[in-house]
């Protein structure tokens, strides 16, 4: 079989994340093997181990790997210099890029994440908490500053997240979707919940 390479797309270790979140998501993390994992790159599976420990490995890096990119985005989202609802906005638009662009990986990360071993698994839900934390904060803000209806920061943050994982009921491969239409849609859609 052939050695693990990249085509334009990273490093290696990114290449077989990538297929891995593409397998878990299908199969389920449990369910997943490395040999199948390998089939799919088309390589003999001793050779995965020169590159990560573990399937437990690859499934703490996918999920540590999204963890960090949402909060690196709030992080930058909360420097704006700009109101409330444009930070909403920016949030939004950030998730459905993420559903839309990384998918697999975004999805394991919402549905595998209780597979990670201990230390991990309390690690990856306080960055979660963080994160909606922080969300909340914002909402809450806008609410003080008039911006928003008076609702429960927490309710509207899990609304706003539900309404975005929605897209995994969707056929995202359908080549007639207008993803630009799409992303403005649904933000346009869940801001009018919050404005006044």
């Amino acid at each position: 079989m052939a050695r693990i390479r990249t085509i334009n797309k990273g490093t290696r270790r990114e290449l077989i994340n990538d297929t891995a979140a593409a397998l878990f998501r299908a199969k389920g993390f449990t369910a997943s093997s490395m040999r199948e994992l390998a089939e799919k790159m088309g390589v003999e599976a001793p050779s995965l181990y020169n590159h990560i420990g573990s399937k437990g490995e690859i499934l703490h890096s996918i999920c540590f790997k999204i963890a960090r990119e949402f909060l690196h985005n709030m992080k930058q989202v909360m420097q704006m210099p700009a109101n409330e609802l444009t930070r909403i906005e920016a949030i939004i638009r950030f998730h459905l890029f993420m559903m839309l662009n990384h998918y697999d990986e975004v999805f394991v990360a919402n549905h595998e994440w209780r597979q990670l071993e201990e230390p991990a698994r309390s690690e990856f839900l306080s960055l979660r908490n963080q994160y909606e934390q922080q969300f909340s904060q914002i909402i809450s803000q806008g609410i003080k500053a008039g911006e928003f209806k008076k609702v429960e920061p927490q309710i509207a943050v899990l609304v706003i997240l539900s309404a975005v994982r929605g897209l995994e009921f969707l056929n995202l491969a359908k080549k007639h979707r207008n993803t630009p239409n799409l992303t403005t849609d649904i933000t346009n859609h869940l801001l009018k919940g919050l404005i006044p």
